[in-house]
């Protein structure tokens, strides 16, 4: 078997062992009302939806949400700041994942001048008394930063623009990206120096290999909520009791979708 198809084969059983135990993560989540915030940030194509996926394909949607928030209404621009995010934090029994959060302010607004120097300067002071309060009303929360290199993420960029089914992930913004690597790098620094602390630290994920980015960063999320394993009642199917007295109508009264297949 050559490497890459071992490769392939060891993360398909991965994966397929860390979504069943998300599943049991999330049955814990519920039956204690637990509250769980998962932020994913990153540099564009860094591999934060991909991982978003495989973490929600196979929860219940009525209870696990992601956060993908468009840049703010102008009635949005005149709030707190923080107030259309909370808007969208977890009640009890769910899990909300942000694909991308409040640190748009430390990262595009800041490279890409959407926000003042007073406004920055205040989200970086105010952002750790925000995450304290968070954590202190019962959240879990965890925060995710996806480091992908130059060389790859451009790569990333053209395999985009060639596939029309990813090309709408590629922005204006995405492009001007390019240009502005080291900005965004001394953006993430600054903003890691401000916002790591010892309650609500930063996690890193090299995820140069997609693949093996999702693993891990699902593994530790695993390993950072103290879930158990709830035992459910044994589910049986009662046997189906004949409909002697329905009869179906014809299927002319219906309009059917077409068979392509």
């Amino acid at each position: 078997m050559s490497n890459k198809k071992e490769f392939k084969k060891n993360y398909n059983k991965l994966i397929d062992e860390l979504q069943i135990k998300l599943v049991h993560m999330q049955d814990w989540v519920i039956e204690n009302d637990k509250k769980v915030v998962i932020i994913f940030e990153g540099r564009d194509a860094a591999g934060k939806g991909g991982t978003i996926k495989r973490i929600t394909e196979n929860l219940n949607p009525r209870s696990c949400k992601v956060a993908a928030l468009a840049k703010p209404s102008d009635r949005e621009k005149t709030q707190w700041y923080f107030q259309r995010y909370v808007a969208n934090l977890p009640a009890a029994g769910e899990i909300v994942l942000f694909d991308r959060s409040w640190y748009n302010r430390a990262g595009v607004e800041k490279v890409m001048g959407f926000c003042s120097d007073k406004e920055y300067i205040e989200f970086l002071q105010t952002t750790p008394d925000f995450e304290r309060m968070l954590i202190g009303s019962g959240i879990i929360l965890l925060k995710y930063w996806f480091s992908v290199s130059a060389d790859e993420q451009v790569k990333r960029f053209e395999g985009r623009i060639n596939d029309p089914t990813k090309v709408w992930k590629l922005s204006p913004m995405d492009v001007e990206s390019i240009n502005r690597w080291e900005d965004y790098s001394k953006a993430k620094d600054n903003m890691m120096e401000h916002t790591d602390t010892d309650f609500s630290p930063w996690y890193i994920v090299e995820s140069d290999i997609k693949k093996k980015s999702r693993v891990n960063c699902i593994s530790h999320i695993l390993s950072k909520i103290p879930y158990q394993d709830i035992e459910h009642e044994t589910v049986e199917l009662p046997e189906r009791t004949p409909a002697d007295s329905y009869e179906r109508p014809s299927r002319s009264r219906f309009n059917y979708v077409p068979e392509i297949l």
